[in-house]
């Protein structure tokens, strides 16, 4: 796969997971990295893992939703690594486990706040230096849950979904730019975050209705964002890769 030599990527949600998996993967093909996430500790700590691969990397510890703190980050990648080339929009939270009476106001507007309001402010910070270039990757992080429902996690599939719209609609308005703008959306995915809220117990249940019998680790996922910011995707734009071990396959 292609080199990503010269390129800095901005990654937020980066401290742990799927985040962190992208970080090190893009920096291992030559990427700086600009590490975000509101867990200090685990930002500063895939930093130092970024920077002992021979990478640079500056971290921010802002909450995605604070406009002005991420455009002020923007502004230092711009300033301190000469240009943000790739934005991975990952920062995120996981669905609830109720159905619709249990969702309060406070919940509906943090989810849609994270999601959708980080992802579009955070892009409306980096793309005018990406406008300027006349070059620019952005891969937004769904979920297949966005195409496929589910009997709980309304407000996170709405959110989801929201970002599939963001990613259609960006890849025409920016086109003109040569900026492509892609999202994947995921499947099951071993990871800290799923453990935490489920349980490894009742996820081994739910891993076993996959075909493939189990759920992807987090650097399978980041193969096709690396690929997806990479320049033999050059010609890829608007389009939604689900990596889901075959428990969804969506007709064209």
């Amino acid at each position: 796969m292609g080199s990503l030599d010269g390129k800095v990527a901005f990654i937020t949600g980066s401290g742990r997971g799927m985040g962190r998996a992208h970080a090190l993967e893009l920096a291992d093909r030559g990427a700086d990295i600009m590490v975000h996430d509101l867990r200090a500790a685990e930002a500063d700590e895939t930093a130092a893992m970024v920077r002992a691969k021979g990478r640079r990397a500056i971290v921010s510890h802002d909450d995605v939703t604070d406009v002005a703190a991420m455009a002020a980050f923007a502004a230092k990648g711009e300033r301190e690594l000469g240009r943000i080339d790739i934005l991975v929009n990952n920062a995120g939270i996981g669905a609830e486990r109720t159905g619709i009476d249990e969702v309060t106001p406070e919940w509906f507007q943090r989810m849609l706040d994270i999601h959708v309001k980080g992802t579009f402010f955070t892009t409306q910070a980096v793309v005018p230096g990406m406008k300027q270039r006349r070059a620019g990757k952005i891969l937004n992080v769904s979920s297949m849950w966005a195409m496929t429902g589910n009997p709980y996690g309304a407000t996170y599939i709405a959110a989801k979904a929201a970002i599939l719209g963001l990613t259609k609609a960006w890849a025409k308005e920016f086109a003109p730019y040569s900026i492509c703008v892609n999202a994947i959306a995921p499947g099951s995915v071993y990871s800290q975050m799923v453990i935490e809220r489920d349980g490894i117990e009742a996820a081994k249940k739910r891993w076993e209705l996959i075909p493939l019998k189990r759920p992807a680790q987090p650097e399978e996922i980041s193969y096709s964002v690396a690929f997806l910011c990479s320049p033999e995707a050059d010609f890829i734009t608007g389009q939604v890769l689900s990596q889901n071990g075959g428990f969804a396959i969506v007709g064209i």
